[in-house]
């Protein structure tokens, strides 16, 4: 996720992963190695080939991180081509995952991310630029939405797209673009793209919140595995309760507000450290929000939260918690971050009468993306 999943943010979430699976908590520096897969934040193809300062940044991977996943977004085949080549070659990269989800009005108003399967032969010509570029030496997946609308669904055809071309796994996140985040995902989506699609892995993602989500969504569309976005922001320790599901565990409580401020002590020192400077807490604000999602701390805890500018700030806001308090049962499925729709989609004119004809798109389609 494009400004959430950094390196800090990934290895904690590592950490409670391989606490769920083992029963033994690792340091955040050390979680490397745990099942599951965790991504890098998406970044531009173009951006990247270009050396953008910014991107450079995002693309970065810890030391001894393994294995090294990212998200790339794209609308041209030879920009495509060109990052995963070069991913590979300075990055070191071990998986990517192109993104066709994103469902923001100046990304599809010009034809790319959730817009841009509607294309087929465009479609179909950028994950064969990805993964030719790969040459068998890394996966290739894709990740899209159902369609443009109930009107225009192309997940089964984008799907059968994807398995020709060699991809080596396919995420459903089962809404429409016009939905953006807002209804119910639709799981029989995913059923039924599990059920077309008869080569390669297919998951599931949309609406899992909570560990007990990710088994009913297993049992219902037969899928090989699930997605994660934003039920984890702000509850890092839902892998952990997932792998314990998993397992065939118990399930770990929620956290006290306690253990929430020694997590996040612990998230915000790793941000200072990754960004050597204090000024990135400004960045861990928003994580920082995240975590009190739901909990009864008050006007004045939030607002000081929001002001936070150094360590010892943030450890003088978490020692005036109520240790002992927990998230109230209706406040689990509270969402995180987007929250937004439906609404009807911005697309190119004309975008919608022909699905099969060739289509190259303006560059301003690859310069915007958030994920999806």
């Amino acid at each position: 996720m494009a400004g959430v999943t950094d390196l800090p943010f990934r290895s904690l979430c590592k950490s409670f992963m391989t606490q769920g699976l083992d029963g033994g908590f690792n340091d955040t520096k050390e979680a490397n190695t745990t099942q599951g897969l965790f991504v890098n934040q998406m970044i531009t193809a173009r951006a990247f080939v270009e050396e953008n300062k910014k991107t450079m940044k995002l693309a970065q991977f810890g030391e001894n991180e393994s294995p090294r996943s990212i998200q790339l977004y794209g609308t041209e085949p030879i920009s495509i081509r060109e990052a995963v080549q070069k991913l590979l070659a300075t990055e070191h990269v071990e998986h990517v995952d192109l993104n066709f989800g994103c469902p923001v009005p100046k990304v599809t108003k010009h034809g790319g991310g959730g817009a841009l399967p509607y294309k087929q032969k465009l479609f179909r010509a950028i994950i064969k630029s990805a993964v030719e570029s790969a040459n068998d030496e890394i996966p290739i997946t894709v990740k899209f939405r159902m369609g443009i609308d109930d009107d225009h669904l192309t997940y089964l055809e984008a799907g059968k797209i994807a398995e020709e071309e060699g991809v080596s796994g396919i995420s459903l996140h089962a809404r429409t673009v016009k939905q953006l985040y807002s209804g119910q995902a639709d799981w029989l989506a995913i059923r039924k793209l599990k059920e077309h699609i008869k080569t390669i892995p297919i998951f599931g993602n949309g609406d899992i919140w909570e560990a007990d989500d990710a088994i009913k969504m297993m049992q219902m569309t037969n899928a090989d595995g699930v997605v994660i976005g934003r039920g984890c922001l702000g509850r890092p320790w839902l892998f952990k309760q997932i792998a314990e599901a998993f397992s065939g565990r118990g399930i770990s409580e929620f956290p006290t507000l306690g253990e929430v401020g020694e997590t996040m002590i612990t998230h915000a020192e790793a941000v200072v450290e990754w960004n050597g400077s204090q000024t990135a807490l400004r960045t861990f604000r928003k994580h920082a929000s995240w975590y009190l999602t739901g909990f009864a701390v008050g006007k004045e805890i939030r607002r000081e939260i929001q002001q936070i500018n150094s360590l010892d700030e943030l450890a003088s806001v978490i020692k005036n918690f109520d240790k002992e308090l927990r998230l109230p049962v209706d406040a689990y499925r509270i969402p995180r971050s987007h929250t937004g729709g439906p609404k009807d989609v911005s697309l190119p004119e004309g975008w919608l009468e022909n699905p099969h004809e060739n289509f190259e798109l303006s560059e301003l389609a690859g310069q915007f993306a958030s994920g999806g």
